[in-house]
C-alpha cells in the first residue's frame, strides 16, 4: 500500500491511496484539483474512486472536477448524499470497499459532523477531522458523548500499529494544548520535542511541503500515549480540568467535553 500525502489550502492533507498491484489509486478528502492532479500524473496512476470522510469544503469541493476527469465514482456517507459535491454513493459502518486489491471497512465516527465516517485499511486509518495528532475536531453537531465513543470505542480499538492520516497538520498547536492538561507526561514532552524538530523548516508555502515539515502520520498507539481525548481518565487530566473548571465530573464523557471546551479557548 503506497499513501501520498499532498498538501492541499493552507494546513490540508490530501490523500492519495496507491495498490501497487493493480496501479489503481483513490483520492482522500480532496479541496484542491491541481496539486491532486500534479500528483496522479507524476505517478501515472489510474484513479477508480473519491473518497470523502466527511461534507466540509476543505475535504470534499474538488470532488466534482476530480470525479469528472478520472470518470470516478464520489464515496460518502450514506446522509451525506445532499451535502458531499458530487456524491454517488453511500456508505455505512461496515461496508468495505476496495482499491485495486486493497480493502477498506468503513467505521461511522459521527461527532465533527453528523455524516463522518473513516476508512479503514489494515495497516492505516483515513479518519477526516475526527482525530488529530494529539487531538481531535471541533464538535460542530455533535457531542462529546458522541465524540468519546468515536474515539474511545472505536478509533482506540484499531492495532496501535496502525497509522494515523488525519486531514490537517495541526500537530504543534494540539501536543502544546496537551501539554497544558497533561505536563507530565513523558512521551508527549518527547512528542513535542520531535514535532518541533519536524516543523523548524517550514516554509511560507504549504504546497511545498516535504517531508521535514509534515508531522502526520502518527499512530493508534501514539495517540493512546499522548492525546488528551484518548485520556480522559488520566489523573492528571481530571486534575487540570478540575483545576480549570471546578465542579465538572470526573467521568470520561464529562472530562472529555471539559477538555474540548478548553482546546476551543486555547
Amino acid at each position: 500500500m503506497q499513501i501520498e500525502r499532498i498538501p492541499t489550502l493552507r494546513d490540508n492533507y490530501t490523500y492519495l491511496i496507491v495498490d501497487p498491484a493493480t496501479n489503481e489509486a483513490a483520492v482522500v478528502d480532496a479541496p484542491e484539483v491541481d496539486p491532486v492532479v500534479d500528483r496522479i500524473e507524476a505517478l501515472g496512476v489510474k484513479v477508480t474512486k473519491i473518497l470523502s470522510t466527511h461534507h466540509h469544503p476543505d475535504h470534499s469541493a474538488a470532488n466534482p472536477a476530480l470525479a469528472q476527469r478520472y470518470g470516478a465514482p464520489v464515496y460518502g456517507y450514506v446522509s451525506d448524499a445532499h451535502r458531499i459535491p458530487g456524491f454517488t454513493h453511500g456508505l455505512e459502518e461496515g461496508d468495505t470497499i476496495s482499491v485495486g486489491e486493497l480493502q477498506a471497512e468503513i467505521l461511522f465516527i459521527p461527532a465533527h459532523t453528523r455524516g463522518h465516517i473513516a476508512y479503514v485499511f489494515p495497516d492505516a486509518v483515513f479518519c477526516g477531522d475526527t482525530l488529530f495528532s494529539a487531538g481531535c475536531g471541533r464538535l460542530f453537531e455533535g457531542t462529546p458523548e458522541m465524540m468519546h465513543a468515536a474515539l474511545n470505542e472505536k478509533l482506540s480499538r484499531l492495532p496501535d500499529h496502525a497509522r494515523v492520516y488525519c486531514g490537517h497538520e495541526y500537530t504543534e498547536s494540539n501536543v502544546r494544548f496537551a501539554l497544558s492538561v497533561e505536563p507530565g507526561n513523558r512521551q508527549l514532552q518527547a512528542k513535542m520535542d520531535s514535532v518541533r524538530a519536524i516543523r523548524a523548516h517550514a516554509g511560507s508555502n504549504w504546497h511545498d511541503a516535504e517531508d521535514v515539515e509534515m508531522t502526520v502520520p502518527s499512530t493508534i498507539g501514539e495517540e493512546k500515549a499522548t492525546n488528551p481525548f484518548m485520556r480522559p481518565n488520566s489523573p492528571e487530566i481530571i486534575a487540570s480540568v478540575q483545576m480549570q473548571a471546578p465542579g465538572t465530573p470526573t467521568d470520561d464523557v464529562s472530562i472529555l467535553g471539559a477538555v474540548r471546551r478548553l482546546k476551543d479557548s486555547f
